[in-house]
């Protein structure tokens, strides 16, 4: 199936029905920023209600987060939602106080009142600074806001020599200021930075008058829409960045006057949640997948704590929360039922799924002319299996293969993945790597020359059991066999520098390595070394006559 047809079949909703007015009875108190249901997917009331309550939960457990940041950069990335967190969970003169603070590049923002309308990631947060909470800003600053937009989308701002630096920047060098690109906004375009800054443009050109502008934006905002239905995303189902492609969308749905850009924007977002429930996994993020910067741990990735909100299916709440929930707590878009329905993987099992996706680059129409990967995904009743293709490694450090996601009564899921690299980092794709698979079957394999050792992840309760050369991993309801190609006998590794989860707050909370342990084998021969594998529900049978099974009949050629 390809992506296009993918989507088409998830979003296809069957009988829904009416969702009821989301209001707080107790704790905070806020209201969804209030739209037509025409332009919504309709809810039961029961969901609905359930949703309310995560929100509640995700308020109280980022009540208290230090407002952090400040105005310099692009540091608004934290400074605004943290800030508009304060605000809804009670503290609202510390949050307006940091919403309406000076900026700290004075001369970088002068041509626009002082406002920075130039870092994606702070466009995110005035949008919804600017629409959401504008009545409660100072009636001066609000005005300041809007006069300065009116300045700044005038003219095309991506097309736009700043006033100060735009003839003296050369383009190139380190950072990416005004002071080095010269131009009126941040012109990066990976699919999160652009949906900042197309979204931002637009709601500031239709809200100060400026039509050639907003016609311009509404333009591009469509083409994109129609390139995540043809052709796919670029960054596609990142757990680090997916949410943040999310979040600016929430924001033109929510704040568009056009009714037919509010369409594009619930085009895009039915999208975006379509791809996010098809790695969303009982608070985990399945791959193979773009940009994948590690934490593999239910609730340890970004994209998990917006997923959660409407997906839920964790046997307990996100311990944490993420700052960006502000975004989704305060806006009125639900995704379709049939898309929460697949994320909850209420669908008969097993499915094998085929998908592709475009070239990193697919912003590029010269470049978008052909996949570039070519994914796997395999859900059976106990675990998710995904692995994918590619001709070259898409970074090097760009594309994360494989993973697998066994469901865990406790934790939600457990991971296991092995990688070529160092496994506290990135999870990547090197040159040469390649995996076949076919439904629970996998092979890894990359050339033995030169020597790269196979790190793999195990929850500390897997049970593991070496039989001659097989390596049998009893997990909660899943059973895995191993069988090394050109490796040395796993042993266990442990990283030099032990990474904990902390809040803003400054707590710890419970270490991945307190939950997970790591092996690592060392490639050997002048050919190629890997691994294949074989995945088996609980519910196949009983362990002994897997085991038994696989040694009468698996073999390797």
């Amino acid at each position: 199936m390809n992506n296009r047809a993918l989507i088409f079949a998830a979003t296809i909703c069957a009988v829904m029905f009416i969702c009821a007015p989301a209001l707080l009875a107790d704790g905070p108190t806020y209201k969804p920023w209030p739209t037509d249901a025409k332009v919504n997917n309709p809810w039961p009331a029961d969901w609905e209600a359930q949703f309310q309550e995560r929100a509640t939960h995700a308020l109280e457990v980022l009540k208290g987060t230090k407002i952090a940041g400040g105005t310099y950069g692009e540091n608004e990335k934290n400074y605004y939602p943290t800030a508009m967190l304060a605000i809804l969970n009670g503290d609202k003169q510390a949050g307006l106080r940091a919403l309406q603070d000076a900026d700290a590049q004075p001369r970088d923002h002068a041509w626009t009142d002082g406002i920075d309308f130039y870092w994606c990631f702070t466009l995110k947060g005035q949008m919804r600074k600017f629409f959401y909470f504008g009545d409660h800003l100072d009636p001066a600053y609000r005005q300041r806001m809007l006069s300065g937009a009116k300045k700044w989308t005038a003219q095309d701002p991506k097309a736009t020599k700043h006033p100060v630096y735009g003839e003296t920047a050369k383009g190139g060098g380190d950072g990416w200021g005004p002071e080095v690109k010269g131009y009126c906004v941040d012109r990066r375009n990976t699919d999160n930075l652009r949906a900042m800054s197309d979204t931002s443009i637009y709601l500031m050109a239709e809200q100060s008058g400026n039509e050639a502008t907003r016609l311009k934006y509404k333009q591009r905002i469509a083409q994109y829409v129609q390139t995540l239905y043809n052709i796919g995303q670029s960054e596609w189902d990142s757990p680090n960045y997916h949410c943040h492609t999310l979040a600016p969308y929430h924001n033109l749905y929510d704040f568009a006057k056009d009714p037919e850009v509010k369409r594009l924007a619930k085009a895009a977002l039915d999208w975006l949640y379509t791809a996010g429930a098809m790695k969303y996994a009982h608070g985990g993020f399945a791959a193979p997948n773009a940009r994948d910067y590690g934490g593999d741990a239910p609730f340890a990735q970004n994209s998990t704590h917006s997923l959660w909100l409407y997906f839920a299916d964790t046997p307990a709440p996100d311990p944490k929360g993420d700052r960006d929930d502000v975004y989704h707590i305060t806006s009125s878009y639900r995704p379709p039922a049939a898309v929460v329905e697949l994320a909850r993987k209420n669908f008969k099992k097993p499915v094998e799924i085929f998908a592709t996706h475009p070239v990193y680059r697919d912003w590029k129409p010269e470049e978008a002319t052909a996949p570039e990967f070519w994914e796997t995904t395999y859900i059976a009743d106990t675990y998710q299996l995904g692995t994918c293709v590619s001709k070259g490694t898409g970074g090097p450090w760009n594309i994360n293969a494989f993973k697998l996601l066994a469901n865990n009564s406790k934790r939600g899921v457990d991971y296991f993945f092995a990688n070529t690299d160092d496994i506290a980092g990135h999870s990547a794709k090197f040159a040469g790597d390649q995996i076949g698979q076919y439904r629970n079957l996998m092979i890894y394999l990359r050339p033995a020359s030169p020597a790269k050792t196979f790190y793999f992840q195990l929850p500390r309760s897997a049970k593991v059991e070496v039989d001659g050369d097989l390596q049998f991993v009893r997990l909660e309801s899943t059973w895995l066999v191993i069988r090394p190609i050109n490796l040395a006998p796993l042993g266990e590794w442990r990283a030099e520098v032990k990474a904990k989860d902390k809040s803003d707050k400054g707590d710890e909370t419970t270490s991945r390595e307190s939950l997970d342990y790591f092996l690592s084998a060392a490639a050997h021969g002048d050919t190629f070394a890997g691994f294949a594998m074989e995945v088996w529900a609980a519910s196949d049978g009983d362990y002994e006559s897997f085991k038994a099974g696989v040694k009468a009949k698996s073999t390797l050629d």
